[in-house]
């Protein structure tokens, strides 16, 4: 598409920069005084870039038939709000004037001193001196009838009036004041100027308090407003559709109208297509205000004369003139073939002066930071989108827009998403990047609010600033402290015992439960201490370790996450923040976030898994968590080592079998256990009940047999029948063949046993009085055992093979014991004592 400007030629002083607030400011004093530039004092170029409204022909239709005694209305009050186009209106009476021959009275409220009335003015423009009215007291209406009558026709133009009244407040005239006698001055004129037919009084107000000066001047102004009101007919030069064809006409030489439908209708279709024309708006009504408004979008006039042009400091048509001037000279080298907000160039300190005026220069800093600056949050977001769209500033031409929406005299501020999409988006790319852009922006910038549907800048901090600055002052040992107890509240208490941070190896036990050392990095020297040494004595129990540390790659994004979190809790607990209800609630969910995030966050981080092995330690990593998953590390863990087969929850009878029997007829089965334990690399029961119900298993299967050694020799007990496992000493798995062999030789030998006789012969006495053959008494029994004992230290599996004795030769074992002198936590007590023993099918009697 063709560049707007060579659609809408500029004026030539606009392209050269000769942008002097003098070019727009109207001024009618200066032209009296044939001063000022020719835009407004020489006629032809007046008109030339004047845009005739319907209603500032209307008015100079109104005063050429009063001047010429065809009717008409004789007082004249033109409103419109500041910047409205007042002055303008009365400076093309003023050329018309000499077309129509009538003399002119020029009186500029602005322009005069204290020493000059209104009265004395009018006298001495009509006769060139002051001679009938030297007083500052006011005329009456005769005298001033007769000076205009006998100089018809007149065309009395008054502007600034309001300004000079309130200056003249302060000026005794005897027991009244200067004010008073103008604001007669006026009621006389009024009623002179309607008897005559030839004279007409043309008077300008403004039309809101919003550009008084204060209660007195209210007042005067309310006074004038009355005066005036009793003859006058208000008119309104401009109306506000017309203000874009103004605007145009003012600041282009010529317009190619072709090339402007064009590029206009090129934007409606994919604005259609992209679905972020306003609501409520056809297509055909905003393609007729765009070719009205053209190179502008229809936005910018719209935001500009609304919006800031309800400041009361920016003078609506003068203050647009300027800025949108401005603009135009930013892009004389731009290929854009419209302007939207988004092409304000903020960078530009004329610009951004032009703006700061009205809102402030703490403003200055808030377009630094977050827009214009190489380190501002908008080009970073420019450069985030991806290289596609890098380009396109997208991210700094939504700040942009957003900033332009944010500002007004009253309460309207701030933009929809659908606003900003509008303006930062460009045909060529998807209004969707427009989102994303402004969704980043909410991350990265200090001062863009976002309540409800609403983006906005204040020059206040918004959360994200407060919560950088709180994550700027986190201390280093606040840090560590809160990833400690991250770590604590991540272990379930599982089935394997943690020690976080622990690095003297004399302080992890050297026991057969299983473990789990949490490092706070990687250290392979500290590492191979533990699993060698308790302290001073060599580790027995080295198979019973696992070791976790951190991937130093994690590490910055895992200390970010923490320090949102600390922020995000010293937010919520400051009471001083002056935070509204919107940002408290933000406030909340930001740290429900954070809470979150750190949670998985201390997994990404510790995930480095060391086990060990024959040769050393090989490390494995957790790898990245998945979504949701809400288990303890220790779970996790826990569960990787068992579906790698490092843990094993169930012993397979095949196993034992073809690992320890193939090539032997016995093992011990406290050496299976133990061997589990202690050597390196074995696979390792996740506790002695585990190995305990495989042995069982295998033995009612009748892949190997359990017993004892007596004189050093297995003697097969149980074989495919159900076993008492003890672990103790002499105990031993058999393997199947000589188990086999051993009941073939009790069937054997009960095959060559002779049976008892039925019935038994008692020989008689012998004659010597002998007694022959006897039976040797029975032996005594057992049939109830009791005993009471204390178990040494380290002997309990040893007096396992006593129960396993008294089992056999017993129906019911029934054991009672206390446990006193130490102590054991209630989850271990749940967890291991009583869970062990339901797990057997043993209820517990608890006394």
């Amino acid at each position: 598409m063709k560049a707007f400007h060579t659609i809408a030629i500029p004026h030539k002083d606009i392209l050269e920069g000769r942008l002097t607030m003098d070019v727009f400011a109207a001024d009618l004093w200066e032209v009296y005084q044939k001063r000022g530039p020719d835009e407004y004092k020489d006629a032809e170029t007046f008109f030339t870039r004047t845009y005739m409204t319907e209603g500032l022909k209307n008015l100079l239709a109104i005063v050429e038939k009063r001047l010429s005694g065809h009717g008409g209305d004789p007082v004249i009050q033109i409103q419109t709000p500041f910047g409205g186009g007042k002055t303008h209106a009365l400076i093309a009476m003023y050329h018309k004037s000499s077309q129509w021959s009538a003399r002119k009275v020029v009186v500029v409220g602005s322009a005069l001193s204290m020493d000059e009335t209104l009265w004395s003015v009018t006298e001495k423009q009509l006769t060139g001196k002051t001679a009938r009215f030297t007083s500052q007291t006011a005329p009456g209406k005769e005298v001033i009838r007769d000076l205009l009558n006998e100089k018809q026709p007149v065309l009395i133009l008054m502007d600034e009036v309001l300004e000079y009244v309130t200056r003249a407040a302060g000026v005794k005239v005897v027991e009244s004041t200067l004010a008073a006698q103008t604001i007669a001055f006026v009621q006389e004129l009024t009623e002179a100027v309607s008897a005559l037919d030839k004279v007409c009084l043309v008077i300008t107000l403004p039309s809101s308090i919003m550009e008084h000066y204060g209660e007195g001047a209210e007042r005067l102004y309310q006074q004038l407003q009355k005066v005036a009101g009793r003859i006058e007919k208000i008119y309104t030069p401009v109306q506000e559709n017309e203000i874009t064809r103004i605007i145009r006409r003012r600041l282009f030489s010529d317009l190619a109208e072709d090339g402007a439908r064009k590029v206009v209708v090129n934007f409606i279709k994919y604005a259609e297509k992209a679905g972020i024309l306003p609501s409520g708006t056809q297509p055909s009504q905003y393609r007729d205000r765009f070719l009205d408004s053209y190179p502008f979008m229809p936005e910018v006039v719209d935001i500009l004369y609304h919006r800031w042009g309800s400041f009361p400091t920016f003078q609506r048509t003068r203050g647009v003139l300027r800025l949108l001037s401005l603009v135009i000279h930013s892009l004389r080298s731009k290929s854009k073939p419209y302007i939207s907000l988004a092409d304000f160039n903020l960078a530009d300190q004329e610009i951004r002066q032009e703006l700061l005026k009205h809102i402030g220069p703490e403003f200055n800093g808030v377009i630094a930071n977050d827009i214009t600056d190489f380190d501002a949050g908008s080009p970073k977001v420019d450069m985030s989108l991806g290289s596609s769209y890098q380009g396109l500033n997208l991210g700094s031409r939504a700040a942009t827009g957003i900033f332009l929406y944010s500002f007004s005299g009253g309460h309207e501020r701030g933009a929809t998403l659908g606003e900003i999409k509008r303006s930062a988006s460009t045909t060529g790319n998807p209004a969707s990047v427009v989102a994303e852009a402004t969704e980043q922006l909410k991350g990265k910038l200090f001062y863009l609010q976002n309540i409800g549907d609403r983006y906005f800048f204040t020059n206040q901090p918004n959360l994200n600033r407060i919560l950088l600055t709180n994550m700027e002052n986190v201390r280093e040992d606040q840090v560590v402290e809160a990833e400690r107890e991250l770590l604590r509240s991540s272990i379930s208490g599982g089935k394997l015992k943690v020690f976080i941070w622990e690095e003297k190896p004399a302080n992890i036990p050297d026991s057969e439960e299983l473990k789990l050392v949490i490092l706070s990095k990687g250290n392979k020297e500290a590492i191979s201490d533990m699993l060698k040494n308790k302290g001073q004595t060599p580790r027995v129990y080295r198979n019973t370790l696992f070791f976790i540390y951190p991937l130093e790659l994690e590490k910055p994004a895992f200390v970010g996450t923490i320090k949102r979190k600390l922020a995000y809790e010293y937010i919520e607990g400051d009471k001083t923040l002056n935070l509204s209800d919107e940002q408290r609630k933000e406030v909340r969910k930001g740290l429900k976030q954070a809470e979150a995030d750190v949670r998985e966050s201390i997994r990404k981080l510790y995930r480095l898994l060391s086990i060990p092995t024959r040769e050393g330690v090989k490390e494995t990593d957790l790898g990245i968590p998945t979504y949701g998953d809400q288990q303890g590390l220790d779970q996790e863990v826990y569960e990787k080592l068992r579906t790698d087969g490092e843990i094993l929850e169930k012993i397979a009878p095949l196993l034992l079998r073809e690992k320890y029997l193939r090539d032997k007829e016995y093992v011990a089965t406290d050496q299976l256990y133990q061997s589990s334990l202690k050597t390196p690399g074995e696979p390792r029961p996740i506790s002695k009940l585990a190995l305990e119900q495989g042995i069982a298993e295998g033995v009612r299967m009748g892949m190997f047999g359990l017993g004892e050694l007596e004189d050093d020799k297995p003697v097969c007990r149980y074989f495919k029948q159900d076993p008492s496992v003890a672990f103790y000493s002499s105990e031993v798995i058999i393997s199947e063949a000589l188990c086999h062999e051993q009941e073939r030789g009790k069937e054997a030998s009960k095959e060559g046993m002779k049976p008892y006789p039925s019935t038994i012969t008692v020989p008689p006495l012998a004659p010597t009085g002998e007694i022959g053959p006897t039976f040797a008494p029975p032996k005594h029994v057992r049939d109830v055992i009791h005993m009471k004992f204390q178990v040494p230290k380290g002997k309990v599996s040893s007096i396992m093979g006593v129960m396993n004795l008294l089992q056999s030769k017993f129906d019911n074992l029934e054991i009672e014991f206390t446990a006193n002198g130490g102590e054991i936590s209630e989850q271990d007590y749940e967890d291991k004592i009583k869970e062990a023993f339901r797990q057997l099918g043993i209820d517990i009697d608890e006394r």
